[in-house]
């Protein structure tokens, strides 16, 4: 394993940085036109006219169409949806949400598409709307429990704690914005390129969309600038892409642009929670309940699975021994949430985290101490929650133990004595720990396939997609452990159906922990065919021949000497095996020899491990300051443990840009919807997002328990800090302030509205 726990360098770094990496925007294909869909100007209306006629005027345009000018636009809805609700691919009837698609224009270029989507006439009639997740009967589409109502125990229980949060609705602003090109191509085989997470499973989509063959599609996704769960679905605006492309028999590009993604993009997060903590009178946990409205949009899609991720992480670190969470999804008129970075598991450990720091304050315990005393043990794994997840190993009091350490924690609490005796802007510590559910859903699987080239160099095929994670790195370098041969001896090829047979996708933090596992076993698989092939090619028993360092050797002897000279061939390969029996036998024969003397040499895997529990703590130290309501964050300390770290740079990495956005939705980040149902924010000048300059000192430092169900023992990494940093920063500025609770962001003006009394600005 020589280069597992090596922080190299990712190779795919110089194109993306010099611009040499082509995004779904750079492709150049002759004859391509660019789409502009004209959107709702209104959350929810009925549609009395959509007049495309003075679109078709503008310059430069080739098309305008609404649903009703093209029956077989408005005969399909977006597949994968629920039938109560369809999600039609331009609206028809009526509009449910501010951006809805409702005509769409294709141009030379994008700005003549643009100019024609405002140029065509719409008529409609307002309808009343709903932005909050209440129900009233009708919106109500999903719903769903966790665990068993525990309200016997509430009844006598010594303490109880009640709360209500609300997660803010955000916006999952990847650098590069949905994207998708359509090529017919002359054979009637569409080539997709698209911005995406999940490559086979949106070749599925459209072939079920458009009545095709899944092997007349094939679907490509180029570098990608970045995801965060969103890009994992299929959209309307894609399965448009493609049957105009059929119809106009033309390379077809939509590109999102930022307003149109702020408008009508996907959003993250979006629930209100009501939670109740039984304890006894010493803190340790009897029950716990979470029930969750969650506003999901105006159309059931992958927002409302997200929400049953929420109910069934939401025991936590802690063995509590009654858990009940209600779920129930409700439509809105606002753009249709998705998955987000955390997808579920960060409004999990919101509503717990900050319930236990309730309770802590309650019962006049240390919040570290309350934790302990609940914590899940090392001897209790397997551990089977209330709510049905196994979690399969950790040592949670250790990760906390190691973050208080690093944040000084007596020393913090010794100055905030001070300052709440002396005076001075006050100070607070928070803590949150978490148990994150990697893997994707429960025992789905992923491809792996590995290749031996004549040329010495190997070939792994993985059905994962990369977004930006650093996979082309990653992968070698667990291939090239398995395989003991130098890294650069091995390519990663991904992203595209034509290439590989079979994938599931990248989402949940996956794509090491199953991926890899897959690639893993395939170059398990890929010595042990070398094997046998090696001892049918000398005439020997396979368990003779063995395997090091990308060569075959048979018992003490060294391959060469078993071989005819006639047999030798030419090659890169050929060429060492004979230069090295004319200067002296070389150890054994090498695979790219083997594949140049019998043929094709490859072995694919698919593997399912079940989901893995990576976990960790968090603690956020935090200074407010009282007048300007300000919350300046002085330190986050991030203990994580992912199993075995393959490459600790991209884990690295990804943690610290998980704690970004983390600290956004803490400090910064809200999707705010106006009363007349708009959004606020058009521009990154209305959206707040922490920059460079917003981060706090980090340190950030890792536990390692190894995945008991993977041969790599890999863990899912990368959603962490979207997990634990919110609930700790906001457990901190209640610390601080000495109050039960403050709403997210914590912007100066929510500061300024909990500012106990004697605490007001002057």
């Amino acid at each position: 394993m020589r280069y597992i726990g090596m922080p190299l360098a990712r190779r795919e770094d110089r194109d993306l940085v010099t611009g040499q990496a082509r995004r779904v925007a750079d492709l150049d294909l002759a004859g391509t036109l660019e789409l502009a869909f004209t959107r709702s100007p209104v959350p929810h209306a009925l549609i009395r006219g959509v007049d495309v006629a003075t679109a078709l005027e503008e310059e430069g345009v080739a098309g305008a169409w609404s649903a009703a000018d093209l029956p077989y636009l408005a005969a399909r809805d977006l597949p994968g949806g629920d039938d109560r609700t369809p999600w039609p691919l331009l609206a028809t009837g009526r509009v449910r949400f501010p951006g809805e698609a409702l005509a769409v224009v294709a141009a030379g270029t994008r700005a003549q598409a643009e100019d024609g989507a405002e140029a065509v006439r719409l008529i409609l009639g307002p309808l009343p709307f709903t932005l909050t997740p209440g129900t009233d009967g009708d919106n109500l589409v999903v719903e769903r429990t966790f665990g068993e109502p525990a309200d016997d125990v509430f009844a006598s229980a010594p303490v109880v704690v009640e709360a209500a949060y609300r997660e803010q609705l955000l916006l999952p602003t990847s650098l590069e914005p949905r994207a998708v090109l359509v090529d017919p191509g002359r054979d009637g085989r569409l080539t997709v390129y698209a911005s995406h997470q999940a490559q086979h499973r949106l070749r599925d989509s459209l072939a079920a969309a458009l009545g095709l063959g899944r092997d007349r599609i094939r679907v490509i996704v180029p570098a990608t600038g970045g995801a965060f769960g969103a890009k994992s679905q299929t959209y309307p605006e894609y399965v448009v892409a493609a049957l105009l492309a059929v119809h106009l028999r033309r390379p077809v590009r939509w590109c999102e642009d930022r307003a149109e993604a702020m408008l009508a993009g996907p959003r993250g997060r979006g629930q209100t929670q009501r939670v109740r903590l039984a304890a006894d009178e010493d803190g340790v946990f009897l029950a716990y309940e979470l029930l969750i409205d969650a506003g999901i949009g105006a159309y059931p899609h992958t927002g409302a699975f997200v929400p049953m991720m929420t109910g069934a992480m939401s025991t936590g670190a802690y063995r509590t021994p009654r858990v009940h969470t209600q779920v129930r999804c409700v439509l809105t008129n606002t753009a249709p949430t998705t998955s987000y970075r955390g997808a579920g598991r960060p409004e999990a450990a919101y509503a717990l985290e900050r319930t236990v720091d309730r309770l802590a304050r309650r019962l006049g315990m240390d919040p570290a101490e309350l934790r302990r005393r609940n914590f899940i043990r090392p001897d209790q794994y397997p551990y089977l929650t209330p709510t049905g997840r196994t979690y399969d190993s950790g040592d949670y009091a250790a990760a906390l133990d190691k973050a208080l350490a690093a944040v000084g924690y007596d020393e913090v609490r010794a100055e905030q004595a001070r300052r709440r005796e002396e005076g001075g802007p006050p100070i607070g510590v928070g803590i949150a720990t978490y148990v994150e559910r990697s893997g994707g859903p429960p025992d789905s699987d992923e491809f792996g396939s590995v290749e031996a080239c004549p040329d010495g160099t190997f070939i792994a095929r993985v059905g994962s997609t990369s977004a930006g994670q650093g996979h082309f790195t990653a992968f070698a370098q667990v291939v090239a452990s398995v395989l003991d041969v130098d890294v650069d001896r091995v390519r990663v090829v991904e992203g595209d159906t034509g290439e590989v047979p079979y994938g599931f996708a990248t989402f949940g933090s996956r794509s090491m922990q199953v991926g890899g596992a897959a690639l893993w076993r395939a170059a398990e698989s890929l010595v042990a065919t070398a094997r046998r092939r090696c001892a049918e090619l000398l005439g020997v028993e396979e368990e003779e021949v063995s395997y090091a360092a990308g060569r075959l050797v048979v018992g003490g002897d060294t391959c060469a000497e078993l071989l005819e000279p006639d047999h030798r061939t030419d090659g890169p390969s050929g060429d060492d095996f004979t230069a090295g029996v004319a200067a002296g036998p070389l150890p054994g024969l090498p695979i790219g020899e083997l594949v140049a003397r019998t043929g094709p040499l490859r072995a694919d895997e698919i593997v399912a491990p079940p989901q893995a529990f990576p976990y960790g703590a968090h603690v956020a130290v935090v200074e407010v300051d009282p007048d300007l309501g300000t919350v300046h964050v002085r330190q986050l300390v991030a203990v994580d443990d992912y199993g075995v770290v393959v490459n600790p740079m991209i884990v690295s990495g990804q943690t610290h840009g998980s704690i970004a956005q983390g600290l956004g939705q803490a400090l910064y980040e809200q999707a705010v919807i106006g009363q007349n149902g708009l959004p606020y924010a058009t521009t990154l000048l209305d959206y707040l997002l922490p920059t460079a300059a917003d981060m706090p000192p980090v340190t950030l430092l890792e536990t390692t328990t190894p995945n008991p169900n993977t041969p790599l023992g890999a863990k899912g990494a990368g959603e962490a800090g979207c997990i634990g940093i919110p609930p700790a920063i906001v457990n901190a500025v209640c610390d601080a302030l000495n109050i039960d609770h403050i709403d997210m962001p914590l912007t100066p003006a929510a500061v300024w509205s909990a500012l106990p009394t004697t605490s007001s600005p002057r």
